[in-house]
């Protein structure tokens, strides 16, 4: 079994808000998160399998990237995470609720069971890991 792990960066804007709270309470529950920011985002995205025994790749590292900006740069770089996307229209952005999505937009892009783990880190020193079972 081996783990290859591609590497991209993107950069959002948001806020932490529930649409059904006033901004009172969202600032209240959410503190300066619940005012308009932005991050640069790194994603790691580890793939897991056996390497292809003609070209040696778990998957082609031009697929893998093509898979990466079609689905993850195309629908969140430079985008307002709120305004932008329909992903948070309930729910806040926050890094445990985006990592979650780019999960669920990465299940379903790549073939079946090669997605390991992303990583999704959006300071310095805060990153999530979302990490799939063993088969």
């Amino acid at each position: 079994m081996v783990r290859i792990t591609r590497a991209i960066d993107f950069s959002a804007s948001l806020r932490y808000a529930r649409a059904e709270f006033a901004d009172e309470e969202n600032a209240a529950l959410f503190g300066s998160r619940a005012r308009h920011h932005g991050h640069n985002y790194r994603l790691e995205v580890t793939l897991r399998g056996e390497p292809d025994p003609i070209t040696g790749m778990v998957l082609n590292l031009k697929d893998l990237q093509q898979i990466l900006d079609d689905e993850i740069m195309a629908r969140f770089d430079h985008r307002d995470l709120n305004l932008d996307t329909p992903y948070f229209e309930k729910d806040p952005p926050s890094p445990e609720n985006f990592a979650r999505v780019i999960r669920r937009i990465l299940i379903a892009a790549l073939p079946d069971g090669l997605l390991d783990r992303i990583r999704l880190q959006q300071d310095a020193d805060l990153w999530v890991d979302v990490v799939e079972p063993e088969p």
